[in-house]
C-alpha cells in the first residue's frame, strides 16, 4: 500500500482519470496501484502509460517475458506488488 493519496475519479475534472481507470478495468478487471499512485498527476499518465507499453511490448532483444521478469524481479527487489 503507497502512501500516496489516490485522486477518485470524481476528483479529476479532466476526466483523464475516468478514461484511464475505464481502459484499466477492462484490461485487467482492476486498476493497479501504479496507476492509481500517478492520480494526484493525471497529466503524466497516459504519458507513463504509452512509455509502459514502448518499454514492455515495443521492438527489444528481450522477449515480452524476459521484460515481464525483470519487472516482477525489480518489483520484488523493492518489496512491492507488481
Amino acid at each position: 500500500m503507497s502512501w500516496i493519496e489516490h485522486l477518485r475519479e470524481d476528483q479529476d475534472a479532466s476526466g483523464i482519470l475516468e478514461r484511464v481507470y475505464a481502459g484499466c478495468r477492462s484490461r485487467a478487471g482492476e486498476v493497479a496501484e501504479i496507476i492509481q499512485v500517478m492520480s494526484p498527476r493525471p497529466d503524466l499518465l497516459e504519458p507513463f502509460l504509452e512509455l509502459y507499453i514502448r518499454v514492455m511490448r515495443g521492438p527489444s532483444e528481450l522477449s515480452r517475458a524476459e521484460r515481464e521478469w525483470v519487472a516482477v524481479l525489480t518489483s520484488d527487489f523493492n518489496d512491492c506488488h507488481y
